[in-house]
Order: C-alpha cells, then sequence, then structure tokens
C-alpha cells in the first residue's frame, strides 16, 4: 500500500527524489538546474518530474563544474558534454571549443585575484613583520 505502480517505461525513469539521493543533491537544486535549461524531464501523469537514468551523471557533472567556480551560465556552454564522462572530454582539450574558451577565461580571473591577494598579504607581512614569523612557525612539527 502506498507504493505507486509504474509502468515498464516509467522503470527505467528515477523520480525527483531519487536522482537527488543518487546524484548527491537536493531536489531544490534540480528543479534550479532544470529551471536553467540544465536538465530535463518527462512527467508522470500525475505531474511527478520523471528523470532518466543518465540524469545521475549530468548533474554530478554539474555539481562538479559548479564546484570548480564556473558559473551556471558558465556550465551552458558544456551543455553537449554533461553526459559525457567529464575526465575524458578535458582531456582531449579542446574538444569543447566554448568550455575551454570559459575555463581559460576562469583561470585568469583566478590569476588575478591570487595576484591581489598576495599583493594584499605582502603589503600587511611588510607593516606588521611578526607576521611573517607565525608563517615560519607553521613549518617546525609541533612538540
Amino acid at each position: 500500500m502506498g507504493e505507486a505502480v509504474r509502468s515498464d517505461s516509467e522503470v527505467a525513469a528515477m523520480l525527483i527524489g531519487e536522482l537527488a539521493v543518487e546524484a548527491g543533491t537536493t531536489t531544490r537544486a534540480l528543479r534550479y538546474y532544470e529551471e536553467q535549461g540544465l536538465l530535463e524531464s518527462d512527467r508522470t501523469p500525475a505531474g511527478y518530474r520523471l528523470y532518466e537514468r543518465g540524469a545521475v551523471r549530468r548533474v554530478r557533472n554539474i555539481r562538479e563544474l559548479l564546484s570548480c567556480g564556473f558559473t551556471v551560465e558558465d556550465v551552458k556552454s558544456f551543455l553537449a558534454y554533461l553526459d559525457a564522462d567529464l575526465p575524458d572530454v578535458f582531456s582531449y582539450s579542446p574538444v569543447c571549443a566554448d568550455g575551454y574558451g570559459v575555463g581559460a577565461q576562469r583561470v585568469a580571473e583566478l590569476d588575478g585575484r591570487i595576484a591581489i591577494l598576495t599583493q594584499l598579504r605582502d603589503s600587511l607581512v611588510h607593516r606588521m613583520p611578526w607576521l611573517a614569523a607565525s608563517d615560519d612557525s607553521a613549518d617546525e612539527p609541533a612538540v
């Protein structure tokens, strides 16, 4: 009792909660990805979202790209590759020309931020030399 009977075509599909668990995310994130055009679903007669089994890889890839600092808009440049094994795609640089360009732009932005932060750190250590000594003590073993 309480368990819905699914047709053969639905057995290969997953409900939103199942996909969230399999992909390690939330149903809210899945709805957001769908709103942004990164993920597609069908609907049951009752209106529940149904996702293909391959959506697990797609969602994991979306999450991986987001965790690397890409924005949702950036991830859209990888749409054609979201169902593939991303390490395989990335190892053949630049298979995905749009994604490669976005990646290069993100690296340049990070390099700029690192340079600014390094200058700020150096300026602070210059003004407060005792802070440099605390950096050296991090290399010493604890007694």
